[in-house]
């Protein structure tokens, strides 16, 4: 039975929950974020801001030269999570079937629904009609028969947009797109596809499957399946939560290894404490490192499941003597724990060596 998945995507939700509650805001390019002689970054821009190339994660000292009149508001989560538990609480009521991606996004499988809809589109205008009712928010829909295309519809008519690929037109739908519309291409991907005349989205099936490999490696069979507008995965109510983290960016670049040293400590130390609270192991410690020039990397070590504080600050302080830090100038550090274990649960896998690998970004 085909399946009816729906992608909604609130519109530039920190911004919009900022300009609902404050009547002075509205209609103004707004971005939500920090300071920017501060080194603050945007969290989120209102649609009045995009009009200017204000974009989220971008230093707010570029938001202000681009957009003059910005008006600059500092983050409130509570008020951010206290809107998006009232749009989820709508989700819900419509079908258990319900994946979050982030406190403003999520998949919902809507082919058995609590309206009795049969279809999609239906399910999507009245929930869009109940959030803004609810909430004072819109959100932009994608409709169609699986989740990568879901997804690409949801942003086809922002803001406040509706958009339905219906079974029949997937094929009309997908000549349209270009390569960057694929599941995991990112700027870097499509150059070194674009550099092998990988231009659109449907050139991916024709190409030489060798050719794709050598531009993308394992992920060639992935982006073909997509390419045909196949995506089998289904709806995931229940997703385990796969890593946690803490990143700093200083107001002023950290040039002193033993202050490195300290901070990394400290955050892997919080990764520890939150792995105590979820009661559950990690296999893996990665630590971020951009230096002053914004050059990112990352790196990784691996061992037997653990949540031990001193251990795992151990291993995040080894892994900053990897990098450069001790001889570069230090703009952010970050710390996070991934392959989560459930101590609880039988597992036949043997124990992780030591990996050794890294990776730069």
């Amino acid at each position: 039975m085909l399946r009816r998945i729906l992608h909604i995507d609130m519109d530039a939700f920190y911004a919009s929950v900022e300009q609902r509650d404050d009547p002075r805001l509205r209609g103004r390019p707004v971005a939500v974020g920090g300071d920017p002689d501060k080194r603050g970054v945007v969290a989120a821009a209102s649609y009045e801001a995009r009009a200017y190339g204000v974009r989220s994660a971008i230093p707010m000292s570029r938001a202000v030269r681009l957009c003059p009149g910005l008006v600059i508001v500092h983050p409130d989560f509570h008020r951010y999570r206290a809107a998006s538990q009232a749009v989820f609480a709508l989700f819900r009521a419509v079908t258990a079937l319900v994946e979050p991606l982030s406190l403003d996004e999520a998949y919902l499988d809507v082919t058995e629904n609590a309206w009795g809809e049969p279809l999609g589109r239906a399910v999507a205008q009245r929930l869009k009609k109940e959030i803004r009712d609810a909430t004072g928010l819109t959100a932009s829909a994608g409709v169609a028969p699986n989740k990568f295309l879901a997804k690409i519809a949801s942003a086809w008519k922002k803001p406040d947009g509706l958009t339905v690929i219906a079974p029949e037109r997937v094929e009309h739908f997908l000549q349209k797109l270009p390569v960057d519309a694929l599941w995991g291409v990112g700027p870097v991907t499509a150059g070194r596809l674009r550099e092998r005349g990988i231009e659109r989205l449907v050139d991916v099936r024709t190409t030489d499957p060798t050719i794709l490999h050598d531009a993308v490696g394992s992920l060639a069979e992935w982006l073909q399946q997509l390419a045909a507008g196949i995506d089998d995965r289904p709806v995931e109510p229940n997703r385990a939560t796969k890593s946690s983290g803490t990143e700093n960016t200083y107001s002023q670049d950290l040039t002193d290894i033993a202050e490195m040293r300290s901070e990394i400590d400290e955050m892997a130390r919080d990764g520890a404490a939150w792995l105590a609270r979820k009661d559950i192991l990690c296999r893996t410690v990665t630590i971020k490192v951009r230096y002053s020039d914004f050059t990112t990397i990352t790196r990784s070590h691996s061992s037997p499941p653990t949540r031990d504080a001193d251990e795992l600050a151990g291993r995040a302080i080894a892994l900053l003597g990897r990098t450069d830090a001790s001889t570069r100038a230090v703009r952010l550090l970050g710390v996070s724990v991934q392959n989560l274990v459930d101590p609880a649960a039988p597992t036949d896998e043997p124990a992780l060596p030591f990996d050794g690998g890294r990776s730069d970004s």
